[in-house]
């Protein structure tokens, strides 16, 4: 079967319009507008963001994690704070995040600094975890090289027999970040390709909204 086309592959955006007199004055409040309507669409992992750091040398990285927490103090994942995003942010504290919606045409880029949160909070999201999520906290050295994935799971079964007849702590190595923003754009996209694209960027005295050009 031939390889399709990939310049012929093109969907056009109709689905509304974002105005400046229709969206909120807080960001924060917009995002999680957005966020509750992806959720009631039944989109599959609303709470899914791509997650851009950079290393010692400036180049970039990403990857998708999950959102666990978002209020005005700011938006919360979960990670293995020696895995490479865990060094990155040690390292340099500004980060960048997306999140894409295809089925609402909708897409969210958010920027600020992230820091790692109170250990209690980190404490009380971990007891929630499944089990098996748990041990697997425990025994994965994320983004380190392995010989094997038996190495994992001779590590899983080993955290189990360990901890089989008391509760799991949580390992030092992993916890939570927050991200606290200074700059939001929210994308709707539009037909004609002419999207709509208003961008908020913190001052002194609260929120700035301005308008980009697609």
């Amino acid at each position: 079967m031939p390889h399709p086309v990939l310049h012929k592959i093109r969907k056009e955006y109709q689905r509304e319009r974002l105005l400046e007199s229709k969206i909120n004055s807080d960001p924060f409040l917009q995002f999680r507008l957005w966020l509750d309507q992806a959720i009631d669409a039944a989109i599959d992992e609303p709470t899914a963001m791509m997650l851009s750091t950079v290393d010692a040398n400036g180049n970039p990285s990403s990857r998708i994690v999950l959102l666990k927490d978002a209020s005005n103090e700011g938006f919360t994942f979960f990670t293995n704070y020696e895995s490479r995003k865990g060094e990155e942010i040690q390292h340099h504290h500004q980060v960048a995040v997306l999140f894409f919606w295809s089925a609402l045409e909708r897409q969210i880029r958010i920027e600020g600094y992230a820091e790692r949160i109170e250990s209690t909070l980190s404490d009380d999201y971990f007891r929630s975890r499944p089990l098996d999520s748990r041990f697997a906290a425990h025994i994965s050295p994320q983004s380190k090289v392995i010989k094997g994935r038996e190495v994992l799971e001779a590590g899983l079964e080993d955290v189990k027999k360990r901890y089989a007849d008391q509760d799991i702590p949580r390992p030092a190595h992993w916890g939570g970040y927050r991200i606290i923003p200074d700059y939001f754009e929210f994308w709707q996209g539009g037909s004609a390709r002419l999207h709509d694209r208003l961008r908020y960027t913190k001052q002194d005295t609260g929120w700035k909204i301005d308008r980009l050009a697609p």
